[in-house]
């Protein structure tokens, strides 16, 4: 946890991603890059297309001028808005802000290179006009990004509960690998979950409640271990409710396009229902 890579938009949900990443980056004296970019596709074809048959190619490229100055201003905007923030919950942090143009996902591979965590909000600019609905950037980068990934939400609060929903699958082992060493969240409360969706596999269940409980017993956790009974979805998000969890840690999108296709996807609809930052491994 020595360098995060933090995405900004500019809106509401990015200032609070800053806000989290400050705080998580204090804790650790991580180095923080945050990289705005701006999507290309504001320049290209059915634009020009609209604009070239109706009042022809010259007009066109004055406002395209136009567009990327007004551009370049907001970028500005979202740098100062954003560095801001740093000085005020990282003074004296390593931080670095950059700008971009093409498009994020493309552009995530070179940029999370070197980095140990991506952190984004959970929706962009866009949140106010479909409030249910999460960015479909966020998700293109979760499932893009090869890192871990913090999905931050619409309020900051400091992480004071833990909680793990473990599985059992690759990606819960390294989200159980990543709490058992790292010394970002130490000293919090975590609470391990397992749900048993009926009672052929409370067996199992308890033997994988049992292996993540003794990862983390030497890690300077408050620990509190828990079975659950019912539908991951349904129990995990009410024990979130119940409890004050502060941060959901899970695997990511661990099943087939297929499958999510059919039947949706448990990651997705956690990060929905549950109005906390939610950290997801691959």
């Amino acid at each position: 946890m020595q360098k995060f890579l933090v995405c900004t938009d500019g809106s509401q949900y990015s200032r609070i991603c800053c806000e989290y990443a400050a705080w998580l980056a204090s804790r650790v004296k991580a180095e923080v890059h945050v990289v705005y970019v701006t999507d290309l596709r504001r320049f290209e074809m059915p634009f020009i297309t609209d604009l070239s048959g109706s009042l022809g190619i010259q007009p066109y490229q004055g406002m395209i001028g136009q567009l990327k100055e007004m551009e370049e201003k907001k970028a500005e905007a979202i740098k100062a808005d954003s560095l801001k923030i740093f000085e005020e919950g990282y003074p004296g942090g390593n931080t670095t802000f950059h700008h971009r143009t093409g498009l994020l996902v493309d552009l995530l591979e070179e940029m999370e290179a070197g980095c140990d965590l991506v952190m984004l909000g959970k929706r962009g600019e866009s949140a106010e006009a479909a409030v249910e609905h999460l960015g479909s950037t966020m998700e293109r980068v979760v499932r893009a990004s090869s890192k871990p990934c913090l999905v931050t939400s619409r309020s900051f609060r400091e992480f004071k509960k833990l909680l793990l929903a473990f599985d059992g699958g690759k990606s819960c082992r390294k989200a159980l690998d990543f709490l058992a060493s790292t010394s970002a969240l130490a000293g919090l409360e975590l609470h391990i979950v397992v749900v048993a969706e009926d009672s052929g596999e409370e067996e199992r269940g308890l033997q994988q409640l049992q292996e993540a409980e003794a990862k983390c017993r030497d890690a300077g956790y408050q620990l509190n271990c828990q079975m659950l009974h019912g539908t991951p979805e349904d129990q995990i998000a009410d024990y979130v409710g119940k409890q004050a969890i502060d941060l959901l840690v899970m695997g990511a999108y661990g099943h087939s396009r297929i499958r999510h296709l059919l039947i949706g996807s448990t990651t997705t609809e956690m990060i929905r229902r549950c109005r906390i930052p939610v950290l997801l491994f691959r």
